[in-house]
């Protein structure tokens, strides 16, 4: 049997029949010793055997792992003082979209956090998405205008207000979703499924019922009227706050950056594409007029925020968002 991974708790994996319509029978697995040390992580294709009922007690064995169209990673921590910390680990498998979701006011937003998400993002070669909370509080204006030359695609969501749009964005993919604490995501899940915490209890069975702060879980959009269309599935990451970058490339960041990857092509060898590397030809490309400047100013960003150089914006200001 084919299925989904929505779930991982200590050696357990709830998997479900993704094309099955209607809420899915819950299916709980464990990894076959022919798959030595391979990782099996929340969103992987898996092929099943053995009982695959979904009864209680039942338990199937997970035998292969399907390819994986996209990988979300973090180091751990960017903590160099253990090995652990300097371990790539993967979070989410097979995502289309990451939605970063960050509050206009109370707390204020935090591009720094904003910031290492597009990295990782970009890394994992999936679509970010802002989604703004708390718009009845303070207007976008100042957050869009910072990343107005990165053409990042969002959506602004108020206390009751239609989710219409934001449905439209997630469906018919596989949207992990991001953000700090205060800024509304739990509250947001539990509007697009209104079901979440019942669901969220089921597959918390997998692993003994417990679903910890720091584990992922995959839910089921629900359908929208008659429509037919694929709602798609979220998968919330309760734990994720922040992405360790320490295994990104300057190189692996450029793919979010199509217009300036031409302008790099004669680059010296090893070259990190920052104002302190003599000889960059990125500054030349984007004076002869082929990109924007203000293009190259945000890839240089986020790459000191991938070093953890501007961290100090991820801590809110009094009066500007900025700081």
């Amino acid at each position: 049997m084919d299925a989904l991974v929505i779930t991982v708790d200590r050696g357990r994996y709830g998997c479900v029949q993704e094309d099955t319509p209607g809420e899915p029978e819950v299916i709980t697995a464990m990894r076959a010793r022919e798959l030595g040390r391979k990782s099996v992580v929340v969103g992987d294709r898996v092929a099943l055997v053995g009982d695959t009922s979904g009864d209680a007690g039942s338990l199937a064995r997970i035998v292969r792992i399907g390819e994986r169209t996209s990988v979300l990673r973090r180091t751990a921590d960017d903590d160099d003082t253990t090995p652990e910390g300097r371990l790539e680990r993967v979070v989410v498998a097979n995502a289309d979209q990451l939605v970063i979701v960050s509050a206009l006011s109370d707390p204020p937003p935090r591009t720094g956090f904003i910031d290492r998400c597009l990295v990782a993002a970009y890394d994992a070669g999936i679509e970010p998405l802002l989604c703004l909370t708390k718009a009845d509080l303070a207007g976008p204006a100042k957050v869009l205008d910072y990343y107005a030359e990165l053409d990042l695609p969002h959506v602004l969501v108020r206390p009751g207000s239609d989710l219409a749009e934001l449905r439209e964005r997630l469906a018919g993919r596989i949207s992990v979703m991001v953000g700090h604490s205060g800024v509304g995501k739990s509250t947001l899940v539990n509007r697009l499924v209104p079901d979440a915490l019942r669901a969220v209890g089921a597959v918390s069975a997998v692993g003994k019922g417990r679903h910890t702060s720091t584990s992922a879980v995959a839910l089921r959009l629900p359908a929208v009227g008659r429509s037919r269309k694929d709602p798609g599935w979220i998968i919330d990451t309760p734990g994720i706050r922040s992405f360790g970058l320490a295994h990104v490339s300057a190189e692996s960041l450029l793919h979010g950056f199509p217009d300036l990857v031409e302008g790099t092509l004669d680059d010296q060898p090893n070259c990190g594409h920052t104002p302190a590397d003599v000889g960059c030809t990125l500054d030349a490309w984007v004076d002869a007029g082929h990109a924007d400047r203000r293009r190259l100013d945000s890839y240089r960003r986020l790459l000191s925020s991938r070093a953890g150089e501007l961290d100090t914006r991820d801590q809110p200001a009094d009066n500007d968002f900025l700081a």
